[in-house]
């Protein structure tokens, strides 16, 4: 079992940065992937960025060079730098970790980019 606690959400005026954090405990060890998903309101939930045991990292097309994925030293927890943030950014964002042969979700944690 591996637990997830998301942190770092908020809001912020468009142009701003926030950076999300992902902590994931228990059964870490056999982590691979990790990454970050959002759900906008009337919307479907949409990879945003993930991030491999490697390093190796992707991204939506819609968030490329503003956002960056990245994981500490111990690869258990994952991180997102969100910068140049637009309305359109507004969404509950998800983490998601990869682990074995499960998924596991975090709780979400809102982002909301207005004026």
């Amino acid at each position: 079992q591996v637990r997830l606690v998301e942190s770092g959400g908020g809001l912020v005026q468009p142009g701003g940065s926030l950076r999300l954090a992902c902590a994931a405990s228990g059964r870490t060890f056999n982590i691979n992937v990790m990454g970050w998903y959002r759900q906008a309101p009337g919307k479907q939930r949409e990879l945003v960025a993930g991030i491999s045991s490697g390093g190796r990292t992707n991204y939506a097309d819609s968030v490329k060079g503003r956002f960056t994925i990245s994981r500490d030293g111990d690869k258990s927890t994952v991180y997102l730098q969100m910068n140049s943030l637009k309305p359109e950014d507004t969404a509950v964002y998800y983490c998601l970790v990869n682990a074995g042969t499960d998924d596991y979700w975090g709780q979400g944690t809102q982002v909301t980019v207005s004026s």
